[in-house]
């Protein structure tokens, strides 16, 4: 591992936040029009670039995909000038590149770093997730528990009744049962048809998006990206690996992952500090979208850094 001396997050974050300016900028003129690949190549081709004007000696550990799938960004991927510390970058240049084709709420440009060695390696398979935001005790609500015993023991901490607990739930076939047993408590749910990173984050801010809580199954990097998120922000998040089939559990061992029934907590998952930026594409409720002027082009990014819990929400209007 990196001495963590050596990770100048503060001089690094908004450099940081560049990276997912640009990432977004170059996703904007994709909005609407219905071709995911392209508004994500955009993202990719942009963030990349960004990457490699920053002096840090990065490896991708969270990206697009194996080598051999994805030109760009791939998982061990180096990026940087080599000069610098060595960091641990996990991204996702467009996450909700559905969103995005659509023109539908809250798709996101993501990225984090931090020192080398601290962000889990995540294989590319499913990870049942839950999270709640900051203020609560440890074990307030747990994996163990049932879907309709942690909103009971959330709306119990909160000193609420069940019915005034919301649940993001991402909108699949798969938790279909999931979401009637949260419905059988009272609470209500908001469903999200992508865009899991932000449903994790919008629990660290309840009293602006209106969500106590998420669960459900979904992309096991995009977890530590939403850990790496909680912790800048405050919060819980528990994750545990989903496999379907031996090529899966094959490629968490090609990770280093030998425990496959683990529990991990939001500092298993990113176990040192971290820096944090997402900048909105589509407006949504953390972060407005890309915004057009006549002559302008304006972005919001949250860029967050987890050593002083600081949460910047920073305005970027370049010329068109």
């Amino acid at each position: 591992m990196a001495d963590a001396a050596e990770f100048q997050d503060r001089l690094l974050s908004l450099g940081l936040a560049r990276v997912s300016e640009a990432a977004a900028l170059a996703s904007a003129r994709l909005i609407g029009r219905g071709d995911e690949k392209a508004a994500d190549q955009a993202a990719v081709t942009a963030m990349r670039s960004q990457l490699n004007l920053l002096d840090i000696k990065g490896t991708v550990v969270i990206g697009e995909g194996e080598r051999d799938e994805a030109p760009m960004l791939y998982i061990g991927e180096e990026v940087g000038t080599g000069n610098g510390p060595e960091v641990d970058i996990a991204l996702d240049p467009l996450e909700g590149t559905t969103l995005t084709a659509k023109d539908m709420p809250n798709a996101l440009t993501v990225i984090a770093m931090a020192p080398r060695g601290t962000l889990l390696h995540a294989p590319d398979v499913y990870m049942e997730k839950l999270a709640i935001g900051p203020g609560y005790k440890p074990g307030t609500v747990t994996m163990t528990m049932t879907p309709s015993e942690r909103v009971s023991a959330l709306a119990a901490a909160k000193g609420v009744s069940t019915e005034n607990i919301t649940v993001c739930v991402l909108e699949r076939p798969r938790h279909e049962e999931l979401i009637k047993e949260i419905r059988s408590t009272g609470a209500s749910i908001r469903l999200i048809t992508d865009g899991d990173v932000a449903g994790v984050m919008h629990c660290a801010e309840p009293e602006k998006t209106g969500i106590d809580m998420y669960m459900g199954s979904g992309g096991a990097p995009e977890g530590v990206l939403a850990a790496a998120a909680l912790k800048c922000m405050g919060g819980q998040f528990y994750g545990k690996l989903l496999f379907r089939n031996d090529d899966e559990r094959g490629r968490a061992r090609k990770a280093g992952i030998q425990n496959f029934d683990r529990v991990y907590t939001r500092d298993d998952l990113v176990r040192g500090d971290v820096i944090f930026a997402a900048t909105g594409v589509t407006n949504g409720s953390l972060l407005t979208g890309i915004r057009r002027e006549p002559g302008w082009i304006t972005t919001e990014t949250i860029l967050m850094r987890s050593k002083t819990g600081s949460v910047r929400r920073v305005q970027y209007r370049s010329p068109v």
